[in-house]
């Protein structure tokens, strides 16, 4: 990693909340927000949102990159989720604090009163946060089954779930993985998952792991089915045809009843440790990469890449098209970019055709290392220069189309408003394809159906100009299915733009065959 810069991974729970729900407890999240410069915040990361809690602790690590020698000052928000919009504008504030990334790498554990706004607390709300340093690439691959779980529910069987707590300081447990929840069964078979080892164990394979199965109820009131003690040496003897089994014991029922056995075993079928790359793709040399080139030539980067490209550029009559990679480290300073030339050459981007921009794309891969985070702005405000300055020749002879292409979830939320937004006054539509299983609740956000975008400052976009499409949901069908959903709405803005500016169709030259 270039520079005095490492990553971290902060943990955050909460204690006695406000409860801003009638009826049942209020549902939070937490946000992070860095100052970004003039009394301004820019979102990082948010944790995921937990069902009637006023003492939630969060799963998902807020993920940030520490810098020894800046002041990085970062705010804390918690509020109550009441629909599943990305935007917060509607939902309750239960109290925030504002601090440096500095005092809480600082200190083992960080816990600090919430307040409403300054001087004002937020009741008795705290919120405790750690940190962590991201050193270890390893990530723990689990695959995991059940056998007759205690029957919780008068009217049914058992919502069992697992938790996985690893041991630090003082024999405290920190949460570190919460599954699925599986309806009304005693023998759940939990889908496939992974933590990074870092996270799991902090790299050691005999760190204490505490493992509890409980039965979800709507309320927050889980009921406890049973739990267990274990470490990783111990989890990775699983495999193969060969499972480890652990009891799953209720404590009270344990010392109440001189008959009770167990309430349940728990069976790790499969439990491996292998090496994760930075970036959200992995490695593009592994199987499991988004990037991975199959024996037959593809992966889902290049059928984006083709689908849109092959109806795009018959209206290219030169066939040259600028292509731009982001997200990763580039020789020969290996520092982080989010505008290199997928061929190098900074100066003159242009592939010829859409097989040029193929083989670039190929050529780069061994050549640089994905990286995080995943920032949209810069290449937006890229584009955004192109189209304005075509913008000022006052014709309708130029429109451009930006396809981003991504894996990650957007890290520069607020910029990326303000890039569409801006954007929005010129010749361009902007389309992003989401690859692979990343949650992609902020673009839904930005791909606004339900109404306008608006920049962080409160500015409506002039015009609808951004499409989102996920792969995941057209990977199956035929590719013409994929082309209409990317493309279907690039007319519309195109033609909305030009009678927006009052600029007449220009006469196409004429074609002379022979």
């Amino acid at each position: 990693m270039a520079g005095c810069v490492s990553r971290v991974e902060l943990t955050v729970s909460c204690r006695s909340l406000l409860d801003r729900d009638l009826g049942s407890r209020s549902d939070p999240l937490c946000v992070l927000l860095q100052e970004v410069g003039g009394g301004r915040w820019a979102e990082l990361d948010r944790t995921e949102s937990i069902k009637n809690s006023q003492n939630p602790e969060f799963c998902k690590k807020l993920v940030v990159d520490y810098y020894f020698e800046k002041v990085q000052k970062l705010k804390f928000a918690m509020y109550d989720i009441d629909n599943k919009f990305f935007d917060l504008n509607d939902d309750d504030y239960l109290g925030g604090i504002e601090c440096t990334l500095g005092q809480i790498v600082s200190s083992s554990v960080f816990t600090q009163p919430l307040e409403l706004k300054q001087g004002k607390p937020a009741g008795k709300g705290t919120i405790t946060i750690s940190a962590e340093e991201i050193k270890d690439t390893r990530v723990v691959y689990l695959e995991i089954e059940a056998q007759n779980l205690d029957k919780k529910d008068f009217l049914g069987k058992s919502d069992p779930f697992l938790e996985f707590y690893k041991q630090y300081d003082a024999g405290m447990w920190q949460l570190v993985y919460r599954s699925e929840v599986i309806k009304n069964n005693l023998n759940p078979c939990w889908r496939k998952f992974s933590v990074p080892l870092q996270m799991f164990c902090g790299g050691d394979f005999n760190k204490p792991i505490k493992v509890q199965c409980a039965d979800h109820d709507s309320d927050g009131s889980h009921d406890l089915i049973g739990s267990f003690e274990t470490n990783l040496t111990q989890l990775q003897k699983a495999g193969g045809s060969s499972p480890v089994e652990f009891e799953c014991i209720h404590p009270e029922k344990k010392q109440k009843k001189k008959s009770y056995k167990n309430s349940g075993i728990i069976r790790i079928k499969s439990c491996k440790v292998g090496v994760d790359f930075t970036g959200s793709n992995g490695d593009p040399k592994s199987p499991d990469s988004l990037h991975y080139i199959s024996p037959d030539g593809i992966n889902e980067y290049l059928i984006a890449i083709w689908s849109v490209g092959s109806v795009v550029q018959d209206y290219d009559t030169d066939k040259l098209f600028p292509a731009f990679g982001f997200g990763a480290q580039v020789p020969p300073s290996w520092q982080v970019s989010h505008e290199f030339a997928l061929n190098f050459n900074p100066s003159n981007p242009y592939c010829q055709g859409i097989q040029g921009i193929v083989d670039a794309y190929r050529q780069i891969l061994p050549q640089i290392r994905l990286y995080g985070p995943t920032n949209f702005s810069p290449i937006i405000n890229h584009v955004a220069r192109f189209a304005a300055h075509s913008a000022q020749q006052g014709t309708a002879s130029q429109y451009f189309i930006l396809l981003i292409i991504t894996g990650g979830e957007i890290t520069d939320l607020d910029q990326t408003r303000q890039a569409i937004v801006n954007a929005s006054k010129l010749p361009m539509s902007i389309i992003i394809v989401g690859v692979g299983e990343a949650d992609f609740k902020a673009m839904e956000f930005l791909d606004r159906d339900d109404g306008v975008l608006k920049s962080p400052t409160g500015e409506s976009a002039a015009r609808d100009i951004f499409q989102f499409v996920p792969f995941r949901q057209f990977k199956n069908a035929p590719r013409e299915v994929l082309l209409h959903m990317v493309l279907a709405e690039v007319p519309k803005q195109l033609v909305s733009y030009y009678k927006w500016q009052g600029w007449p169709p220009v006469k196409p030259p004429e074609i002379k065959t022979m």
